[in-house]
């Protein structure tokens, strides 16, 4: 049963950082591209950034340079660190598993957890 697991969420002012962490379970890990994507109200889904089968990394244009994601394939854990928030970074925050890349779109197989909420003051 895949499990993803996401922590690290919370409030912070604009300019500031959170790190999300992800732990992952009964995925084929190293089989899987991993990453994040966004909801906020009104604004739809958006895949912030993903760590594709072979090691491509990607990223939205909008957190681009602010973002950075990461794994510990010892702890099958996937990690966000997020620079620089801006008020419209606020967003529940999945961690997703997907057969290939969803910076478009999530596919048919892809899994995702609970969510973390980040919320960023002005």
């Amino acid at each position: 049963q895949v499990q993803l697991v996401e922590s690290g969420g919370g409030l912070v002012q604009a300019g500031g950082s959170l790190r999300l962490s992800c732990v992952a379970s009964g995925l084929g890990y190293r089989s899987s591209c991993l990453g994040w994507f966004r909801e906020a109200p009104g604004k739809g889904r958006e895949t912030v950034a993903e760590i594709d089968t072979d090691g491509t990394i990607r990223y939205a244009d909008s957190v681009k340079g602010r973002f950075t994601i990461s794994k510990d394939n010892a702890k099958n854990t996937l990690y966000l660190q997020m620079n620089s928030l801006k008020p419209e970074d606020t967003a529940m925050y999945y961690c997703a598993a997907d057969r290939s890349s969803f910076l478009y779109g999530l596919g048919s197989l892809a899994r995702w957890g609970q969510g973390t909420q980040v919320t960023v003051s002005s």
